[in-house]
């Protein structure tokens, strides 16, 4: 039996080509494997063979998706493979998004097995769960042991046509499809040892998880509006013009801080958005539509708000992970409070 022909697909930092200073890497095709893969390869052992790599930088691949998904392809093609493994992308989240976009264009145009392997709160879970198998990953490369130990079995399972098992069995996130099963003991029989270990305090499994939902209650309103000193923050990429800390367009991994001392208008020349996840024309005609300085400048010279903050904190929203949202979020919340800031305007797309 021939061994199974097997295409790798990594960023610009597991291809060991640099960090974000080269997420602007364009894609490119070695032969063989390349960092990770030689883990996979070892994994494999005598059952398959990394023939090909594919390596694109991830703010490359998110800033051009459909025609670097078309490139990534055809360079895929040219190697034969018979199963595609993308990452694993961990936390990260463009190298999520890449990956899982990536892997199910393989899948669906190719007509070959495709895993990737994520941690949970990745953006590309929930973009791409449905569509390829994702392997439950660590929240960063410190789990790549871990996580190859998981995503090498269930590729050649998937290269052989073998059936998969459970998520529990095979380590991979649910894909939100039902399969039908036989069970021992009937449903109602289960309901009612479930319940009587609940009520015992004793540990149960239950076999329909709900969805654990974040809620935050709201803070109690400002005694009075007219002497609080209000701050803007913003998920939708406003930035000056040339946008100096090269926030990402998409799974933005950093915010920045800008002063605004002075500003009563964020004009065409000066600002910008760094958002790819919307049309900018009009954000970028004026930028006071995302973040409004001029309104709110307006309201402190009425009376109607103590101050307008001296800066206004920024990032993109569209494919950031959770983990890095709630990063910039406590960050944030520590230098507000610090300034004396009373409350926060928080705008969107």
């Amino acid at each position: 039996m021939s061994k199974i022909r097997v295409v790798h697909y990594i960023n610009q930092f597991f291809g060991q080509i640099g960090g974000e200073e080269k997420a602007d890497h364009k894609p490119e095709a070695r032969e063989g494997f390349v960092g990770p893969g030689m883990a996979f390869q070892a994994s494999f052992k005598d059952k398959a063979e990394i023939v090909g790599t594919v390596i694109c930088g991830d703010s490359y691949f998110n800033e051009n998706i459909e025609a670097e998904t078309e490139e990534l392809l055809t360079m895929i093609e040219t190697f034969k493979p018979d199963l595609f493994i993308a990452g694993p992308a961990f936390n990260a989240g463009r190298y999520g998004m890449a990956c899982g976009s990536i892997a199910a264009t393989v899948k669906e145009k190719l007509g070959i097995p495709a895993l990737t392997g994520m941690y949970v709160e990745n953006p590309g879970v929930d973009s791409f769960k449905s569509k390829v198998h994702i392997v439950s990953t660590k929240d960063s490369a410190a789990g790549m042991r871990d996580a190859i130990k998981k995503m090498a079995p269930l590729a050649l399972k998937l290269a052989l046509g073998e059936p998969i098992g459970s998520p529990e069995e095979e380590g991979y996130i649910p894909t939100g499809i039902r399969v039908n099963f036989f069970e021992e003991k009937r449903g109602s029989e289960r309901a009612v040892e479930m319940l009587l270990k609940k009520l015992k305090g004793e540990e149960f499994t239950t076999e329909y998880p709900m969805p654990d939902f974040d809620r935050v209650d709201p803070s109690p309103a400002i005694k009075d509006i007219t002497k609080a000193t209000i701050a803007l923050v913003t998920s939708g990429g406003i930035v000056p013009k040339g946008n100096p800390d090269r926030i990402e367009s998409s799974s933005a991994s950093k915010y920045a801080k800008y002063d605004i001392e002075g500003i009563d208008d964020l004009t065409a020349e000066e600002y910008e958005t760094a958002h790819g996840g919307y049309d900018p024309v009009y954000a970028n005609k004026d930028a006071d539509r995302v973040l409004p300085v001029d309104v709110l400048r307006e309201f402190g010279k009425e009376g109607k708000i103590g101050k307008l903050h001296r800066y206004f904190y920024t990032t993109t929203g569209n494919g950031t992970s959770v983990a890095n949202a709630k990063k910039f979020a406590a960050a944030i919340a520590k230098e507000l409070v610090s300034d004396g800031v009373d409350a926060v305007i928080l705008t969107s797309t």
